[in-house]
């Protein structure tokens, strides 16, 4: 959650922003890009270490640079310096993220499915629980003052990191080259990096697409996104039971192809009211909340000894995606509006559930398997 307030605090307050430093949406949004682009370094560097760095290591570290970040972006005299500062915000995402999806392989692998659905839901948990307060706080006060929600997660992070597992040591050290070396792995990256491109461009501008085509304001505008975010909860922490019955690639498409109709529609056919507007946004929310703990749990299958490593490498590529959405979104918005933009993001899903199809999955992961009920389990 810490590491996801980091980006979900820029949507209500993006037209704010704008407003503040006289800069349209569309630059505001590049925030975005220069997160991801540091972020998708540290983590590829990260990813080559993180059985040295260890969990509980990151998280601190992630957590603190966090806390530096939103003081440094809330102080902000200008554009320049509001875009220098995500430096620091890519630094801490790369940290805390990587350590999330890293901690998963400490589950032994018959209960990962169902882990990595909880992970992948407490990342949209920050849009139903910072949307909101940031909304409130950019319309009322500023958008200064919002950066204070994602410092609190941070100090939250803290305060609980002594409870992380430790990730298992690789038996070989991890390199770039063997990464990229193994084709199912490289396929999986490939897919991964469109899919994130098209959903994270939706989330990137999905809030000033609330304020400027619906009139509403920043307030109402987290109410919508944090509705969204939960319906995301909903089909995440629910998602192991899918992949407990279905092979992982199979339902990753199947999500991917939902959402390649759906994305377009959100952007065209939400512009004739809030509900619509709303109903077509929750209902991406369940479609993401299907595919991205699926794709999640298949990627850190692709390299059986290095989880860790391949945590590390989703989190540098839903960054490369963070990268290529917010640039090439901001581009489409400026020069053909959001129906454009829309339709971009349909052939882009459809582009990742074609390439994902490619990804080898091991006979044992498609076999059924008991799913945890309710809570998690003691350990």
């Amino acid at each position: 959650m810490a590491s996801q307030a980091l980006l979900v605090v820029l949507a209500p307050t993006i037209t704010a922003i704008g407003d503040d430093f006289d800069a349209s949406v569309a630059v505001v949004g590049q925030a975005r890009s220069v997160t991801a682009a540091v972020a998708i370094a540290t983590s590829l560097f990260i990813a080559a270490r993180i059985g040295v760095f260890g969990v509980r290591r990151l998280l601190v570290v992630g957590a603190c640079i966090e806390l530096a970040a939103c003081a440094l972006v809330g102080l902000a005299p200008n554009l320049w310096f509001f875009l220098g500062a995500h430096v620091l915000v890519a630094l801490a995402f790369a940290c805390l993220l990587s350590a999330a999806f890293a901690g998963v392989v400490a589950f032994p692998p018959e209960e990962r499915a169902w882990a990595v659905g909880y992970v992948a839901g407490a990342n949209a948990l920050t849009w139903v629980v910072v949307n909101p307060e940031v909304g409130v706080l950019t319309e009322w006060v500023s958008w200064r003052a919002a950066e204070i929600v994602p410092a609190v997660l941070a100090v939250a992070a803290l305060a609980f990191v002594r409870y992380a597992d430790a990730i298992p040591a690789s038996r070989r050290p991890m390199t770039l080259r063997l990464l990229t070396s193994d084709v199912s792995a490289r396929r999986w990256l490939g897919s991964e990096a469109v899919a994130f491109a098209s959903w994270t461009a939706l989330l990137t501008f999905i809030g000033a697409f609330f304020i400027d085509e619906l009139g509403v304001g920043e307030a109402a505008a987290g109410v919508l996104l944090a509705t969204g975010a939960a319906a995301y909860v909903v089909a995440a922490t629910r998602s192991g039971q899918l992949a407990a019955r279905w092979p992982r690639r199979f339902l990753v498409a199947a999500a991917a192809l939902a959402m390649a109709v759906i994305l377009p529609l959100t952007l065209t056919l939400g512009e004739r009211g809030v509900g619509a507007g709303l109903l077509l946004f929750c209902l991406a929310g369940l479609a993401a909340g299907v595919r991205t703990p699926a794709s999640s749990g298949l990627g850190l299958e692709q390299l059986p000894e290095h989880p860790g490593s391949m945590a590390g490498a989703r989190t540098a590529v839903t960054q490369l995606g963070y990268l290529l959405g917010a640039a090439g979104g901001g581009a489409v918005i400026a020069v053909s509006g959001y129906a454009a933009l829309g339709l971009a993001l349909g052939v882009g899903m459809a582009l990742s559930a074609v390439l994902v199809l490619r990804v080898w999955e091991p006979a044992q992961l498609t076999a059924s398997r008991p799913v945890s009920r309710g809570s998690l389990p003691n350990r």
